[in-house]
């Protein structure tokens, strides 16, 4: 592997590879987080790590001590890293697939494997089907159901991969392709372009006149794991982390066409081509097309206009309803980045955050932001530090001196308070009134009956004192389900208490999902659209949030931190 190409992301997978490993060994807790820390900082870096001149500038970065340092250095000098490759052949190596099952943590892992010598997720699911994990000590029927569950969840999405997945290392991809001469302009279409928060393959549009040359350099690029085809239009190839990405080079005055085509949805495209029939054209990822003679397809927005129609975003693509819209004069004025004046949901060190309570402001004024809510973890969740009253009131003096000192930008005083099995808050009301804005969550006990949980969170919705209720149903794409929960009796709660929603913009959750941030708009609830952020480049993530809030038709006015700060407190008060 040449020094230059070795990515970022590469990097990133690498260590986590490693600390999942070592956990599953049982190793030093210390060193596991380590890597994990290591993972987190060389993943959020805006600058590849490759194309460090000074290589001792890695020692410095946030989280990476000089053991690590050192082996950063290796890899990057040699393109392996003999600590890895030694590791890679323990025995335990192979098991780390096991982590992705929800349920199944590293010492389970290493439970079923020392006592049953199970090493696949198949004969994982065979015993727990047979019962034969229950009696292992520390599981019982109810992990073992929940094992089963999770393998379930991890077939379900085997064949689609998380957006947090795919969306870095397509632009991986995207970037080194940008940088060939040969090619003029370029696209990352299909379901990635319309942010779904699930993708099944990558799609990518260039415009080149040397087809072969881009081919050829597409075929070569180091996360190519398989060459599946190679034409004079369009290759295929099965990435490193076994998604497929597929390239076609079209012509200048077929990108549009093109673009649209196969930016999809297909129920989508049927409809427009339907209504090109209708008027006697021919629609095709060529162009728009009457009898013979082509008349458009250069841009889209030629060809939505052969069927009197105005651009619509990729994000609404999916044919539920955007083109009667577009046919009325009705499509929504899609919220966007440059909407957003702060973050109501940001994590600093006083719990488990990385960055300061200035490091975090300091990030978010660079945005252009006017505020963020400073909103750590309560007591509850444990492993989190979280802040019990005493604490909460010093971090809130910490803030008002920073906030004497900031220009044009305020920091919120807030919390993420547990919302406890029976409704109750993880801090007394007479604690929460002295904030600026309250996050309430359910961190514990996903799995209470939806009738129990759906009475738990509205009780949090009608106290008087909370402002938004965090990530909703708490779902992990990919990883865990949302709890069961009538949304529709959520969000009835929401309009009577005047309590707001997050979408909560992690790629991982999206929650909000699209769907559901329909239904909140319809419902006339407003939502927070925020970051959750736990370190300063976290911030950034406000782009796949927007991108949900957008797929699921949200507006400006829908979204509460649009508003300017003084609308805003006054909202809060």
């Amino acid at each position: 592997m040449k020094r230059h190409s070795i990515t970022n992301q590469q990097i990133a997978d690498m260590l986590t590879h490693i600390s999942q490993i070592l956990s599953i060994k049982g190793e030093n807790p210390f060193k596991i987080r380590a890597y994990v820390k290591a993972a987190q900082t060389i993943e959020s870096l805006t600058d590849q790590l490759a194309a460090f001149e000074d290589k001792e500038k890695i020692s410095k970065l946030p989280g990476i001590g000089e053991g690590i340092a050192k082996k950063l250095k290796e890899f990057l000098e040699t393109g392996k890293l003999k600590y890895y490759e030694e590791l890679k052949q323990s025995e335990y190596a192979p098991l780390t697939e096991f982590l992705k099952i929800p349920g199944m943590g590293p010492k389970h892992t290493k439970l079923v494997y020392d006592r049953l010598g199970i090493s696949t997720i198949e004969q994982l699911q065979k015993a727990a089907e047979e019962g034969k994990l229950r009696n292992l000590p520390g599981l019982g029927d109810r992990v073992e159901q929940n094992i089963l569950r999770g393998i379930k969840q991890v077939q379900k999405y085997k064949e689609r991969f998380p957006l947090a997945f795919i969306f870095p290392r397509a632009h991986d991809i995207s970037e080194a392709l940008k940088e060939k001469k040969e090619i003029k302009s370029l696209l990352l279409a299909g379901s990635l372009r319309r942010m779904r928060d699930t993708i099944a393959d990558v799609d990518i549009l260039a415009v080149s006149e040397q087809n072969e040359k881009v081919m050829a350099a597409f075929v070569r690029l180091p996360q190519v794991q398989k060459v599946l085809a190679k034409g004079h239009t369009r290759s295929s190839i099965l990435t490193r982390d076994n998604f497929q990405v597929d390239l076609r080079v079209v012509a200048p005055e077929s990108f549009g066409a093109a673009a649209h085509y196969f930016t999809g949805s297909k129920a989508h495209n049927i409809r427009i081509r339907s209504l090109g029939v209708e008027q006697g054209l021919k629609i095709n990822e060529y162009g728009v097309f009457k009898g013979n003679q082509k008349i458009g397809g250069a841009t889209e927005e030629e060809v939505f206009k052969s069927v009197a129609l105005p651009y619509i975003p990729p994000e609404l693509r999916e044919d539920l309803g955007e083109i009667e819209a577009a046919q009325n004069g009705k499509l929504p004025r899609l919220v966007g980045l440059t909407d957003i004046k702060g973050d109501l949901h940001v994590h600093t060190d006083w719990t488990d955050g990385i960055n300061s309570l200035e490091q975090m402001a300091v990030a978010a004024k660079k945005r252009g932001y006017q505020y963020i809510a400073v909103c750590d973890h309560s007591p509850t969740v444990g492993i989190t530090r979280g802040l019990t009253a005493e604490r909460l009131i010093s971090q809130m003096e910490a803030i008002a001196a920073l906030n004497r000192k900031l220009d044009d930008f305020r920091i919120l005083c807030g919390i993420e308070v547990d919302i406890r099995s029976d409704g109750r808050l993880d801090l007394e009301n007479s604690v929460l009134k002295q904030l600026d804005i309250v996050v309430a969550a359910v961190h514990t006990r996903f799995a209470q009956p939806r009738e129990e949980m759906t009475r738990r969170i509205v009780k949090a919705i009608e106290n008087p004192f909370v402002h938004i209720i965090a990530h909703p149903t708490g779902r992990l794409i990919g990883k865990r389900e949302p709890y069961e929960v009538n949304m529709d009796t959520i969000m009835d709660a929401c309009r009577a208490n005047e309590t707001v929603l997050e979408l909560n913009a992690y790629p991982e959750r999206l929650d909000l999902s699209d769907i559901n941030c329909r239904k909140a708009k319809e419902k006339g609830v407003k939502i927070a659209i925020s970051t959750d952020a736990h370190r300063d480049s976290h911030l950034d993530l406000i782009t796949f949030g927007v991108a949900t809030a957008r797929r699921g038709w949200i507006e400006p006015e829908d979204v509460l931190n649009t508003l300017p700060l003084t609308a805003l407190l006054k909202f809060l008060e």
